[in-house]
Order: C-alpha cells, then structure tokens, then sequence
C-alpha cells in the first residue's frame, strides 16, 4: 500500500465514523490543568537555580576558608646540620 492509497484509506475511514461528542467542560478544564503544571515546572526551576546558587556560595565560602590551593605546612622538621 503506498501514500495515495493509505491517505484513501484513512479518508473512507473518518468518513464512516460519526464525529466523538467532546464534554462541554473539557476545554477549560484543560486549560486549567495546564496552567498548574506550567506554575509547578515554573516554581520547580526557581528552586534549581536557588539551589545552584546556594552551592555556589557555600563552595565558594569553602574555597576561600580552606584556601586548598596553598600547600599545607610541613608536618616535620629538617634535620639539623652544623651543630
């Protein structure tokens, strides 16, 4: 079966079948769901990005108070030579 005659075949098809009654409440209260989920992805990334945030104050905090980039003192002493 090619394009043409699929297409054909679709056509006879909803031809055929009674269009479905749709609920008379059914568009709003799709537009109402989607506005809540829209207001929750909304909310879930503003916590992310404060999430975000947050760790990158407190590593930076962290980097700052432990300074790991300087080579710590040495824990022992050299010997001592020429007494």
């Amino acid at each position: 079966m090619n394009l043409p005659e699929r297409e054909a075949a679709v056509r006879r098809l909803l031809e055929q079948t009674p269009a479905p009654v749709v609920p008379s409440g059914l568009y709003g209260e799709a537009v109402r769901r989607g506005r809540r989920m829209k207001r929750r992805w909304k909310a879930v990334r503003r916590l992310l990005w404060l999430a975000l945030f947050c760790a990158a104050v407190v590593f930076a905090v962290w980097a700052v108070t432990a300074r790991p980039w300087v080579e710590p003192p040495s824990e022992t002493t050299p010997p001592l030579t020429g007494w």
